[in-house]
Protein backbone atom coordinates (compact mmCIF):
# COMPACT_ATOMS: atom_id res chain seq x y z
CA UNK A 1 0.00 0.00 0.00
CA UNK A 2 1.14 3.56 -0.70
CA UNK A 3 1.75 5.68 2.30
CA UNK A 4 2.61 9.48 1.50
CA UNK A 5 4.99 11.74 3.55
CA UNK A 6 3.35 15.41 4.23
CA UNK A 7 5.28 18.01 2.62
CA UNK A 8 3.46 21.43 1.17
CA UNK A 9 5.91 22.02 -1.76
CA UNK A 10 6.88 17.97 -2.71
CA UNK A 11 4.83 15.04 -2.60
CA UNK A 12 6.80 11.97 -1.20
CA UNK A 13 4.73 8.80 -2.40
CA UNK A 14 6.07 5.43 -1.10
CA UNK A 15 5.90 2.17 -3.20
CA UNK A 16 7.64 -0.40 -0.98
CA UNK A 17 11.20 0.78 -1.02
CA UNK A 18 11.18 3.52 -3.63
CA UNK A 19 10.56 6.94 -3.01
CA UNK A 20 8.42 8.64 -5.96
CA UNK A 21 9.16 12.74 -5.34
CA UNK A 22 7.55 15.00 -7.17
CA UNK A 23 8.48 18.70 -6.65
CA UNK A 24 4.70 20.45 -5.95
CA UNK A 25 4.16 23.79 -7.46
CA UNK A 26 2.34 23.28 -10.58
CA UNK A 27 1.20 26.47 -10.63
CA UNK A 28 4.76 28.12 -11.01
CA UNK A 29 6.16 25.17 -12.92
CA UNK A 30 7.67 23.88 -10.03
CA UNK A 31 9.85 26.90 -9.26
CA UNK A 32 12.06 27.06 -6.51
CA UNK A 33 11.56 28.77 -3.17
CA UNK A 34 12.16 28.60 -0.02
CA UNK A 35 9.94 26.26 1.37
CA UNK A 36 10.61 24.23 -0.88
CA UNK A 37 14.34 24.02 -0.28
CA UNK A 38 13.51 23.67 3.14
CA UNK A 39 11.74 20.27 2.32
CA UNK A 40 14.00 18.75 -0.14
CA UNK A 41 16.98 19.39 2.88
CA UNK A 42 14.72 17.69 5.20
CA UNK A 43 13.87 14.78 2.77
CA UNK A 44 17.90 14.11 1.81
CA UNK A 45 19.08 14.33 4.93
CA UNK A 46 16.36 11.79 6.05
CA UNK A 47 17.67 9.20 3.54
CA UNK A 48 21.57 8.70 4.63
CA UNK A 49 20.62 6.61 7.86
CA UNK A 50 17.20 4.94 6.11
CA UNK A 51 17.09 1.48 5.14
CA UNK A 52 13.37 1.03 4.10
CA UNK A 53 14.09 3.56 0.94
CA UNK A 54 16.26 2.04 -1.57
CA UNK A 55 15.67 4.06 -4.71
CA UNK A 56 14.19 7.40 -5.04
CA UNK A 57 12.39 9.15 -8.58
CA UNK A 58 12.18 12.74 -8.71
CA UNK A 59 10.04 14.02 -11.18
CA UNK A 60 7.72 17.33 -11.37
CA UNK A 61 4.15 17.97 -11.16
CA UNK A 62 2.24 19.64 -13.80
CA UNK A 63 3.96 20.69 -17.38
CA UNK A 64 7.64 20.92 -15.84
CA UNK A 65 10.19 19.30 -13.95
CA UNK A 66 11.59 22.50 -12.27
CA UNK A 67 11.86 26.14 -13.94
CA UNK A 68 14.23 26.65 -11.35
CA UNK A 69 14.16 29.94 -8.98
CA UNK A 70 11.14 31.37 -8.54
CA UNK A 71 12.28 35.00 -9.51
CA UNK A 72 9.37 36.93 -7.82
CA UNK A 73 10.89 35.41 -4.28
CA UNK A 74 14.01 37.22 -4.64
CA UNK A 75 13.85 40.63 -2.28
CA UNK A 76 10.40 39.10 -1.41
CA UNK A 77 9.92 39.54 2.31
CA UNK A 78 7.55 36.61 2.70
CA UNK A 79 9.74 34.38 3.64
CA UNK A 80 13.15 35.50 5.56
CA UNK A 81 16.55 34.80 4.36
CA UNK A 82 18.36 31.60 5.67
CA UNK A 83 21.22 31.85 7.20
CA UNK A 84 22.99 28.87 4.64
CA UNK A 85 26.29 28.48 6.63
CA UNK A 86 26.58 32.67 6.67
CA UNK A 87 25.92 32.60 2.47
CA UNK A 88 22.12 33.19 2.73
CA UNK A 89 19.93 31.53 0.45
CA UNK A 90 22.81 30.95 -2.23
CA UNK A 91 24.74 28.26 0.29
CA UNK A 92 20.42 27.19 2.09
CA UNK A 93 19.65 26.08 -1.75
CA UNK A 94 23.76 24.62 -2.42
CA UNK A 95 23.12 22.05 0.88
CA UNK A 96 20.02 20.66 -1.09
CA UNK A 97 22.58 19.28 -3.59
CA UNK A 98 25.02 18.10 -1.72
CA UNK A 99 22.55 15.81 0.42
CA UNK A 100 21.12 14.71 -2.92
CA UNK A 101 24.97 12.98 -3.58
CA UNK A 102 25.20 12.38 -0.02
CA UNK A 103 22.20 10.48 0.18
CA UNK A 104 23.19 6.46 -0.73
CA UNK A 105 19.97 5.83 -2.51
CA UNK A 106 20.13 6.14 -6.33
CA UNK A 107 18.02 8.92 -7.36
CA UNK A 108 16.20 8.76 -11.49
CA UNK A 109 15.15 11.60 -12.62
CA UNK A 110 11.97 11.70 -14.60
CA UNK A 111 12.24 14.88 -16.76
CA UNK A 112 9.71 16.48 -18.74
CA UNK A 113 9.45 20.34 -20.21
CA UNK A 114 11.73 22.83 -18.56
CA UNK A 115 14.58 21.73 -16.06
CA UNK A 116 16.19 25.17 -15.71
CA UNK A 117 19.23 26.84 -13.36
CA UNK A 118 18.36 24.52 -10.67
CA UNK A 119 16.17 22.58 -11.62
CA UNK A 120 18.85 21.99 -14.01
CA UNK A 121 21.34 21.20 -11.24
CA UNK A 122 18.25 18.76 -9.60
CA UNK A 123 18.80 16.55 -12.77
CA UNK A 124 22.46 16.83 -12.71
CA UNK A 125 22.63 15.72 -9.22
CA UNK A 126 21.03 12.59 -10.09
CA UNK A 127 22.40 9.21 -10.78
CA UNK A 128 20.36 8.53 -13.57
CA UNK A 129 18.02 10.83 -16.00
CA UNK A 130 15.09 9.83 -18.10
CA UNK A 131 13.91 12.43 -20.95
CA UNK A 132 10.39 12.71 -21.69
CA UNK A 133 10.07 14.31 -25.45
CA UNK A 134 9.56 17.65 -24.57
CA UNK A 135 12.27 18.01 -21.86
CA UNK A 136 14.41 21.12 -22.21
CA UNK A 137 17.30 21.62 -19.93
CA UNK A 138 19.78 25.06 -19.76
CA UNK A 139 22.20 26.63 -17.36
CA UNK A 140 19.86 29.79 -16.77
CA UNK A 141 21.71 31.69 -14.09
CA UNK A 142 23.65 33.47 -16.99
CA UNK A 143 20.38 34.40 -18.59
CA UNK A 144 19.65 36.41 -15.42
CA UNK A 145 23.07 38.47 -14.96
CA UNK A 146 24.71 35.64 -12.85
CA UNK A 147 27.04 33.19 -13.62
CA UNK A 148 26.42 29.71 -15.14
CA UNK A 149 28.78 28.08 -12.19
CA UNK A 150 26.20 27.47 -9.65
CA UNK A 151 24.44 24.90 -7.46
CA UNK A 152 27.11 22.48 -8.68
CA UNK A 153 26.65 22.45 -12.42
CA UNK A 154 30.55 23.29 -13.19
CA UNK A 155 30.90 20.27 -11.35
CA UNK A 156 28.39 17.69 -13.00
CA UNK A 157 28.14 18.67 -16.41
CA UNK A 158 31.59 18.80 -17.64
CA UNK A 159 31.46 15.37 -16.47
CA UNK A 160 28.74 14.27 -18.09
CA UNK A 161 29.18 15.61 -21.37
CA UNK A 162 32.86 16.75 -21.53
CA UNK A 163 34.02 20.05 -21.20
CA UNK A 164 33.07 21.57 -24.76
CA UNK A 165 29.85 20.76 -25.10
CA UNK A 166 29.22 21.85 -20.99
CA UNK A 167 31.46 25.21 -21.76
CA UNK A 168 29.03 25.84 -24.79
CA UNK A 169 25.78 25.48 -22.70
CA UNK A 170 26.94 27.22 -19.80
CA UNK A 171 28.77 30.14 -21.53
CA UNK A 172 25.53 30.73 -23.61
CA UNK A 173 22.51 29.40 -21.56
CA UNK A 174 21.35 27.43 -24.70
CA UNK A 175 18.41 24.81 -24.27
CA UNK A 176 19.69 21.46 -24.96
CA UNK A 177 16.72 19.22 -26.31
CA UNK A 178 15.66 15.83 -25.41
CA UNK A 179 17.11 14.50 -28.36
CA UNK A 180 20.62 16.01 -28.29
CA UNK A 181 20.55 15.30 -24.54
CA UNK A 182 20.55 11.50 -25.25
CA UNK A 183 23.21 11.95 -27.98
CA UNK A 184 25.57 13.90 -25.75
CA UNK A 185 24.74 10.36 -23.21
CA UNK A 186 23.21 13.56 -20.65
CA UNK A 187 20.48 11.52 -20.35
CA UNK A 188 19.53 7.45 -20.63
CA UNK A 189 17.20 7.35 -22.73
CA UNK A 190 14.35 9.82 -24.48
CA UNK A 191 10.29 8.48 -24.10
CA UNK A 192 7.27 9.91 -24.83
CA UNK A 193 6.32 12.26 -21.54
CA UNK A 194 3.14 9.86 -20.83
CA UNK A 195 5.97 6.99 -20.47
CA UNK A 196 7.84 8.51 -18.26
CA UNK A 197 7.10 6.38 -15.29
CA UNK A 198 6.47 3.15 -16.90
CA UNK A 199 9.98 4.03 -18.37
CA UNK A 200 11.78 4.10 -15.15
CA UNK A 201 10.39 0.91 -13.81
CA UNK A 202 13.22 -1.77 -15.45
CA UNK A 203 16.08 0.43 -14.02
CA UNK A 204 13.48 -0.08 -10.19
CA UNK A 205 13.42 -3.58 -11.02
CA UNK A 206 17.00 -4.07 -11.30
CA UNK A 207 18.45 -2.57 -8.73
CA UNK A 208 16.24 -3.62 -6.63
CA UNK A 209 17.81 -7.68 -7.71
CA UNK A 210 20.75 -5.74 -5.97
CA UNK A 211 21.74 -6.39 -2.29
CA UNK A 212 21.34 -3.52 -0.28
CA UNK A 213 24.60 -2.79 0.67
CA UNK A 214 25.90 -3.34 -2.64
CA UNK A 215 24.07 -0.72 -4.29
CA UNK A 216 24.45 1.54 -1.99
CA UNK A 217 28.64 1.37 -2.13
CA UNK A 218 27.98 1.52 -5.74
CA UNK A 219 26.81 4.76 -5.90
CA UNK A 220 29.45 5.48 -3.15
CA UNK A 221 32.14 4.34 -5.08
CA UNK A 222 31.03 5.70 -8.65
CA UNK A 223 31.13 9.31 -6.71
CA UNK A 224 34.73 8.69 -5.09
CA UNK A 225 35.93 7.46 -8.81
CA UNK A 226 35.12 10.17 -10.43
CA UNK A 227 37.43 12.62 -8.47
CA UNK A 228 39.62 10.12 -7.70
CA UNK A 229 43.18 11.21 -7.50
CA UNK A 230 44.82 8.31 -9.55
CA UNK A 231 43.71 5.05 -10.12
CA UNK A 232 45.33 3.42 -6.95
CA UNK A 233 42.68 5.52 -5.21
CA UNK A 234 39.57 4.60 -7.10
CA UNK A 235 40.77 1.04 -6.40
CA UNK A 236 41.34 1.68 -2.27
CA UNK A 237 38.36 2.34 -2.21
CA UNK A 238 36.69 -0.48 -4.21
CA UNK A 239 38.65 -2.98 -1.85
CA UNK A 240 37.31 -1.38 0.92
CA UNK A 241 33.78 -1.51 -0.37
CA UNK A 242 33.83 -5.35 -1.48
CA UNK A 243 35.30 -6.33 1.94
CA UNK A 244 32.73 -4.65 3.45
CA UNK A 245 29.96 -6.38 0.94
CA UNK A 246 31.69 -9.77 0.84
CA UNK A 247 32.08 -10.50 4.64
CA UNK A 248 28.05 -10.18 5.12
CA UNK A 249 25.54 -12.56 4.52
CA UNK A 250 24.58 -10.86 1.00
CA UNK A 251 27.21 -12.38 -0.26
CA UNK A 252 27.09 -15.79 0.33
CA UNK A 253 23.18 -15.76 -0.74
CA UNK A 254 24.34 -14.29 -3.87
CA UNK A 255 27.21 -16.43 -5.15
CA UNK A 256 24.50 -19.84 -3.91
CA UNK A 257 21.50 -18.07 -5.83
CA UNK A 258 23.69 -17.99 -8.89
CA UNK A 259 24.86 -20.98 -8.37
CA UNK A 260 21.20 -22.55 -7.75
CA UNK A 261 20.37 -21.01 -10.91
CA UNK A 262 17.26 -19.20 -8.53
CA UNK A 263 16.79 -15.22 -7.46
CA UNK A 264 18.41 -14.44 -4.26
CA UNK A 265 16.85 -13.11 -1.09
CA UNK A 266 18.52 -10.54 0.66
CA UNK A 267 18.46 -8.94 3.91
CA UNK A 268 16.49 -6.11 4.40
CA UNK A 269 19.18 -3.79 5.28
Amino acid sequence: MSEAQEYETILVEKRGQVDWVSLNRPEAMNAINTPMVTELRDYFGSLYENDDTRIVVLRGEGRAFCAGLDIKQVGSREHETPFGGGMGFQGYLAEAYIRMRRCPQPIISLIHGPACGGGFAFALASDIRIAGESARMNAAFIRIGLSACDMGVSYFLPRLVGISIASELMLTGRFIQADRALATGLVSEVVPDSELEAAAQPYIDEMLTTSPMGLRLTKEGITAAVDASSLEAAMAIENRNQILCSRGPDAKEGMMAFLEKRAPVYRRS
